[in-house]
């Protein structure tokens, strides 16, 4: 069972995209930062969760890439101002990782562990028992499963996702919400 008591600097985040930091778009792509949208206090979220964890990762299924309906460059310009953002709110991301391969079975396709282990081989000092991931899917989920890792739901976009459930750790109703209750955590005497 996740104590988040328990987590400090040694611990990695790791965060998906669309459906926890931004607005999905239902069966279709996020295809250029005009279309991109936080959810509501998100980049404040991210700063606070930064305090807690030493590292914080984005992992991305970016199939839209692949199927060639975006460019990278479309993807990258995303990624630029979304960092720029969440630095304005005085948080960062350490580094994000994506896929953009057509393959459902493709290693790096969450829910396989892909990701994971490439972000480990970048930064040797992660310890995949002592990391998370939030998402708002179960091949999120099983991603993090799959990587020995604990599992944050968010129910953002799949509210009716059953819990308790055997792939999911915790569940809170969006990624402001799972920092919330880090504060209580660090500020005890503020609530």
């Amino acid at each position: 069972m996740l104590d988040l008591q328990q987590i400090d600097k040694s611990w990695t985040l790791f965060l998906d995209r669309d459906g926890v930091i931004n607005h999905e778009k239902k069966e279709d792509y996020i295809l250029n930062w005009n279309e991109f949208q936080f959810y509501d206090g998100v980049p404040k979220a991210v700063a606070t969760l930064n305090r807690i964890f030493g590292k914080t990762i984005m992992v991305t299924n970016q199939k839209g890439v692949g199927k060639g309906v975006m460019s990278l460059d479309d993807l990258h310009h995303i990624h630029d101002n979304m960092q720029l953002a969440i630095v304005q709110a005085g948080g960062h991301v350490d580094r994000i990782f994506f896929c953009s391969d057509l393959n459902d079975d493709s290693f790096f396709r969450k829910p396989n562990p892909g990701m994971a282990f490439s972000a480990k081989g970048e930064f040797p000092d992660i310890d995949l028992n002592k990391s998370l991931i939030v998402g708002n899917k179960l091949s999120d989920m099983r991603f993090g499963r799959n990587a020995g890792m604990y599992t944050v739901f968010v129910a953002t976009t799949n509210p009716d996702t059953a819990f308790p459930h055997p792939d999911i750790d915790l569940r809170f109703d969006n990624l402001p919400a799972f920092a919330a209750a880090f504060n209580k955590i660090i500020n005890p005497e503020n609530n």
